[in-house]
């Protein structure tokens, strides 16, 4: 029974892990979809018409040869609204290189789900400015977003079209988003803002800081479970190991008599308990591992987005950090052991040798 809430608790402490992962994992690369890991961007200049910045900055080498830097994409990003019949609804188009077809666009599932419209159709977008201009597009693909929540819907569009629209030359955009990967962009950003001065840059922890507050605190809860579980896990094991030692007085008083001190009998029966630990842990992170590759290949475990910011339950496997969980619930556990191995110290060998 001890083994079994074991490998329980791992699998529990293994889960917390993977999941926390996957949020963190999901939303960062949903949040880079939209706005890079850290944004450059024009001074704001209060104009209701859009604002471009040259696609080639000076420092941009130099941004790139950051550690951490994976790629700079230039972006024109606009605001728009779409009407089909008597629907209308907000967007926001982005213009990126594409390899489609002129006026072509792929669209979030949720607005096709909101307007109808589905691969095939033309979709007709209006962009609000100094005057209203009118665009019809031809939808091509259906994209799921990562965070498609029904105030920031993301269109694709070819970098070519939205510069036409705005009247703008090839070398004029929005914006450069620098893509970071699992890089930390906190430090980066500040690095950027140095090379790229008379730009405004921004990180997506600074554009987003509720998502990402929102993350910190399920770092924390991860890490109650982790101290829970390990509690748990360990008095269990504790309560093994006292039966253990109670049905082997009799044994631990004839060691005793052959000349094992307390401290190497007390060694004996943790090691005995370790065992049984480390399997338990081996069964916990084995059956976490397949709930992961099937949660994370069939999504079976669905999520409300306006909630949770994803459509279903995600999972990302980070070694490190489930070896890290594994190292510390582990070493926890076997601290707790100690305790009932204190009690062989008060065995006296006569007594029970006497009564065997």
């Amino acid at each position: 029974m001890a083994a079994i809430a074991i490998a329980v608790s791992f699998f529990v402490i293994i889960v917390a892990v993977a999941v926390t992962s996957g949020f963190r994992h999901t939303i960062r690369q949903g949040v880079a979809a939209m706005t890079g890991d850290i944004r450059i961007a024009p001074l704001v200049s209060g104009s209701s018409e859009p604002v471009s910045m040259p696609r080639h900055i000076p420092g941009e080498e130099s941004i790139l040869a950051l550690p951490g830097v994976r790629e700079i994409v230039p972006a024109v990003v606009r605001a728009g609204i779409v009407k089909n019949g008597d629907i209308v609804h907000g967007v926001i188009v982005r213009g990126t290189e594409r390899a489609d077809s002129t006026l072509s666009v792929s669209i979030p599932h949720r607005l096709g789900e909101i307007t109808g419209l589905g691969v095939g159709d033309d979709l007709t977008v209006y962009f609000i400015g100094e005057k209203v201009r009118v665009r019809k597009f031809h939808i091509t693909e259906v994209h799921r977003d990562l965070l498609e929540l029904d105030d920031n819907l993301l269109v694709y569009a070819g970098i070519e079209d939205m510069q036409r629209l705005n009247g703008w030359s090839s070398e004029e955009v929005s914006c450069l988003d620098i893509l970071t990967g699992e890089a930390d962009p906190d430090p980066l950003t500040f690095a950027v803002g140095t090379l790229a001065e008379d730009y405004y840059v921004r990180s997506s922890k600074q554009t987003y800081p509720q998502v990402f507050e929102w993350l910190n605190l399920l770092d924390f809860n991860v890490l109650i479970i982790l101290v829970l579980m390990t509690v748990v896990a360990g008095f269990n094991m504790v309560s093994g190991l006292l039966i253990m030692l109670l049905r082997n007085i009799s044994t631990i008083g004839t060691l005793k008599t052959l000349g094992m001190d307390n401290r190497a009998v007390g060694r004996l029966f943790v090691r005995i308990g370790a065992e049984a630990v480390f399997k338990g842990m081996l069964i916990g992170n084995a059956l976490a591992l397949l709930f992961c590759l099937v949660q994370g290949t069939t999504h079976l475990i669905p999520l409300d987005p306006e909630n949770y910011f994803v459509s279903w339950v995600p999972v990302h496997v980070n070694l490190l950090w489930i070896l890290a969980a594994d190292a510390a619930a582990f070493l926890g556990i076997l601290a707790l052991l100690w305790l009932p191995s204190l009690m062989v110290a008060g065995i006296d060998p006569a007594k029970t040798v006497k009564a065997d």
